[in-house]
């Protein structure tokens, strides 16, 4: 199959969560099953002046005609990473703005919708009309209405499958959004593009793609409740009865994550040699100026400061924690009340707890091989790849009972889990992990079972490809229907 996987984030060239590392490690393991699958991205400026990817022209700048009275020119540019071609575009406005990973996100929506539009002039331009696009997260959510409204006709017969990252995030804006597009006012209506009075581009995606997933079969599953459904659970049950939603747990790229190979730790270890992660505890403890206590596990969180994350609940059970005793180190950026709550703890218990307060990509990766547990008591998750980066490096995961959590981390068997969302049930969670870290034994079977899983692509790419196949059989049905 041809696949076009269409992204705004894609690792390693930029990155701000889980679905970089998604949009960098599928299409490699699906050209590792035998198909051409292929990248578009924006090309942000840091992209675009780092010489290390060696970008090379792949079209003349051509232009994208948004409505009759809006164009914009667009540039498109390759490199191949990994075995995959990656495209990326550009223009003089928007992405020239994105200097970092951090500054990715600029506000609005427009810039979106020129992306959207312009990669499917580039394909056309291309002569690369692929069988199904891949779109993910809200910013591509008019991708596939665009290709059903508007595009030149290559696209009718073209699948289109759209991946949720993340519900809580759906991109909401005014009638401007079709304005900008030229497009009918009539698609302003409950069963298409309209949500509480604003076009929303999640809701988009949903509505005009052939088939819709999530990260994680669990998640699937909330996302048509309530609780989690974040005012789309209608629309996400109506999905589910039409057979166009399902789940595919993220994998991780078993060649970034790797302790065997991994160039940001002291020691290589793995599950036939793992004496080496004691000694990146060791290590990792010396490095933030902890002394060891007896008997106290080093807890790692590795995370984004929010109460999403369910950082609020270790900061409220963190005095319990250290009394057990045990020893926490946390790394993030994020909610500034959060970050100054942690750092009033480092100061209270400069024995127990170090807190850093920074993006450091190596130092992540010694926190995941040099920590005993890992805690993710987080409020959602729709995959959640912390859990799985831990159970990869020999890391006890500790997690709440919500998304892909629930679907990867299994009480005793391969970490500790708890079901509400409360400080005291995360404490007896620790606890239960505290007793059997106390028993060496069963610890060390604990430790080798997260050591010898399987946390790759391969069985989520053939889902994948399997999804693709169903979309591409809902577009031939819908194109006989229509005919």
């Amino acid at each position: 199959m041809k696949i076009l996987i269409v992204s705004v984030e894609v690792s390693p060239f930029a990155k701000v969560g889980g679905l970089a590392d998604v949009a960098g490690a599928l299409p490699k393991a699906l050209r590792a099953l035998g198909h051409d699958a292929r990248v578009v991205m924006p090309l942000y400026r840091m992209i675009e002046e780092d010489p290390r990817w060696n970008l090379v022209t792949g079209l003349d700048p051509f232009e994208v005609q948004m409505n009759p009275h809006w164009k914009k020119t667009a540039t498109f540019k390759q490199t191949e990473f990994d075995g995959v071609p990656i495209g990326f575009i550009g223009t003089d406005e928007w992405f020239t703005e994105s200097v970092n990973s951090e500054t990715v996100y600029q506000p609005g929506g427009m810039q979106h919708l020129f992306f959207s539009t312009a990669v499917l002039k580039a394909m056309e331009a291309l002569d690369w009309i692929p069988d199904v696009v891949h779109c993910n997260d809200w910013h591509t959510g008019f991708l596939p209405v665009i290709m059903r409204e508007r595009a030149s006709g290559v696209w009718d017969d073209v699948a289109s499958v759209y991946t949720i990252h993340n519900l809580a995030y759906q991109g909401e804006f005014g009638l401007e959004v079709l304005d900008a597009l030229e497009l009918p006012h009539s698609l302003y209506t409950p069963d298409k593009l309209e949500t509480w009075g604003r076009v929303n581009f999640l809701k988009a995606g949903c509505a005009f793609s052939d088939q819709v997933n999530t990260v994680s079969e669990n998640y699937a599953r909330e996302t048509q409740t309530a609780e989690y459904g974040c005012t789309l659970e209608g629309l996400m049950q109506y999905l589910h009865r039409q057979g166009r939603l399902s789940g595919i747990v993220n994998g991780i790229d078993k060649g970034v994550f790797d302790p065997e190979t991994d160039p940001d730790i002291p020691s290589h270890f793995s599950s036939r040699a793992p004496e080496g992660k004691a000694a990146c505890r060791t290590a990792l403890l010396e490095e933030l100026g902890l002394q060891p206590i007896e008997g106290a596990p080093v807890m790692g969180v590795v995370s984004r400061l929010s109460s999403q994350k369910g950082i609020d609940l270790i900061v409220e059970a963190a005095e319990a924690l250290f009394e057990l005793p045990a020893q926490l180190i946390i790394q993030g950026l994020g909610d500034p009340s959060l970050a100054g709550r942690l750092r009033e703890l480092e100061q209270a218990y400069p024995t127990h707890f170090r807190f850093i307060e920074r993006f450091d990509a190596p130092m992540a990766q010694r926190v995941y091989a040099g920590c005993d547990m890992f805690l993710m008591p987080s409020s959602f998750e729709p995959c959640g790849l912390g859990q799985l980066i831990a159970l990869r490096y020999g890391t006890v995961p500790v997690v709440r009972a919500t998304g892909g959590l629930a679907d990867t981390v299994f009480e005793g068997q391969n970490g500790f889990v708890f079901k509400n969302r409360s400080a005291m049930e995360l404490l007896a969670a620790v606890e239960r992990a505290h007793d059997r870290y106390q028993n060496s034994e069963a610890w060390d079977r604990l430790v080798q079972t997260g050591l010898s899983g399987e946390y790759g692509w391969e069985k989520s790419a053939v889902k994948y490809v399997e999804l693709y196949e169903r979309a591409c059989k809902d577009r031939e049905r819908l194109a006989v229907c229509t005919a």
